[in-house]
């Protein structure tokens, strides 16, 4: 008998170390292809690529209503036809009585003497007409001398710099009235100084020139 089983452990390999190391070997491989799949997702793809078929779309069916009937036309009314009435016969022709003109006297003619006749009136001479209005005119052209203005001590200590604009009224070929439009103050005093200096040539008219003075601290 134990010749026998030794005989059949010989048949089946039951004692035979190559095979048993061969599937030890094939069970470890499918235990690290396993886990390779479970890590890097795999398994998982697959899955989903297996239930992608079973998936169905659920397409809800919308029942359009139908339009609502239209209104039923408007009911015509009739209005009751007007019943004509006869019309009524035109009244007699009565001629007017006849009137007699009424019978008028020829009017009297009265002489009137005639009123004398009127003085003539003398109208007052005409006023004498208002001289005319200062005419406007360039200050380079009305008066080629002109004089620098200076500048002021107080404007050069305070390091004051603008412009100045000023109106000439020109009479008789001399400046007569200086008006300051627009700047600083501190300018104003030379600005006048030097325009009353001017030599200008002028009609007998007035003449008003504007200039523009530009101070500048060098």
């Amino acid at each position: 008998m134990t010749t026998a089983t030794v005989h059949d452990r010989r048949r089946y390999g039951a004692t035979d170390p190559k095979r048993r190391t061969i599937g030890w070997i094939i069970v470890a491989l499918l235990h690290v292809l396993i886990a390779w799949a479970l890590i890097t997702g795999t398994a998982r793809k697959g899955l989903e690529l297996i239930k992608k078929p079973m998936e169905a779309a659920v397409i809800q069916e919308v029942n359009i209503p139908p339009p609502p009937p239209p209104p039923p036309p408007p009911k015509k009314i009739e209005q009751p036809k007007q019943i004509e009435q006869p019309k009524a016969p035109p009244p007699p022709f009565i001629p007017p009585p006849e009137v007699a003109p009424p019978t008028t006297s020829a009017p009297v003619i009265e002489s009137v003497p005639a009123p004398p006749p009127a003085p003539p009136v003398i109208a007052p001479p005409p006023p004498p007409a208002a001289p005319p209005g200062p005419v406007r005119g360039e200050m380079g052209v009305v008066c080629p001398q002109q004089a620098k203005p200076e500048m002021p001590r107080q404007a050069l200590r305070e390091g004051t710099e603008g412009v100045v604009v000023a109106q000439a009224l020109i009479r008789d070929g001399q400046v007569r009235e200086v008006t300051i439009l627009s700047g600083p103050r501190v300018f104003h005093s030379a600005v006048r100084t030097a325009m009353m200096q001017y030599r200008c040539v002028s009609g007998p008219g007035d003449v008003l020139a504007t200039q523009e003075f530009a101070f500048k601290v060098e």
